[in-house]
């Protein structure tokens, strides 16, 4: 008599990273649109955000001309409303909301994938509220630093006055340099530029090394802003003065 086949035949499950997908209604464009962002402006921001910030190793002059830089852009309220807020809003709400969908299994399957899953989701989520918290005291609480660029070095040293904010900025940069290296690896793969497992191999390698720089760098800026003697963060009479008769 011939036996049932086993119902309990184990399921070979595929290794690697799955493709963008076409998916029911709007979900392709959608996850396509979330990816690039990542990369494209997000990424870029944050490449610049780093090298801005790093003009604090030549100490308080230097990065209040890189200050001075930036908020000289035309149209730089729209630039940043259009070019950074709105699409880190986009990219953080999707990014929850995949996160609310998705199944990571870390606890039944502790694979790599799953947790370097896992991970992306808890960095980016980190990433995201440290943003808002930087965002909201740097940028729109207190002295307007766009206004008055020569109060930017001494505002972030303020910030550094308590030792729960010291490790917030540590752990902030850490989960975006991070998140960053992690998403060009997945974009890479999931965009079919890193082909196979060899290629895909090679370029995770680069991308812990964009990690570990970007937390370098991260770190020396973070040693400026804590050796550097505080700096006056509250508007002169003079700088007042130059920014009425403009």
């Amino acid at each position: 008599m011939a036996s049932a086949p086993s119902s309990a035949t184990p399921v070979k499950v595929e290794s690697g990273v799955a493709p963008l997908r076409a998916g029911q209604g709007h979900s392709f464009l959608l996850r396509r649109l979330h990816s690039l962002t990542g990369i494209v402006p997000i990424g870029f921001f944050l490449i610049e955000h780093f090298v801005s910030n790093a003009f604090a190793t030549k100490g308080p002059g230097a990065y209040t001309k890189q200050v001075e830089f930036l908020s000289g852009f035309p149209f730089v309220v729209g630039l940043e409303l259009f070019g950074i807020w709105l699409p880190i809003l986009y990219h953080s709400l999707y990014g929850f909301y995949i996160w609310h969908r998705g199944e990571s299994n870390v606890a039944d399957y502790p694979w790599a994938g799953n947790w370097m899953y896992a991970a992306q989701r808890w960095t980016g989520a980190v990433a995201f509220f440290y943003m808002v918290w930087h965002t909201w005291h740097l940028r729109f609480s207190g002295v307007h630093i766009l206004t008055y660029p020569a109060s930017a070095f001494g505002k972030v040293q303020m910030e550094f006055q308590h030792p729960w904010a010291i490790a917030f900025y540590a752990l902030g940069i850490i989960c975006a340099s991070w998140h960053f290296a992690y998403g060009l690896w997945l974009f890479a793969a999931k965009w079919g530029i890193a082909q196979g497992p060899i290629a895909r191999r090679r370029w995770g390698y680069v991308c812990v090394i964009i990690a570990i720089g970007f937390i370098a760098v991260g770190a020396v800026t973070m040693y400026s802003f804590l050796t550097t003697p505080q700096q006056p963060y509250q508007p002169s009479a003079g700088d007042m003065d130059s920014f009425t008769m403009r």
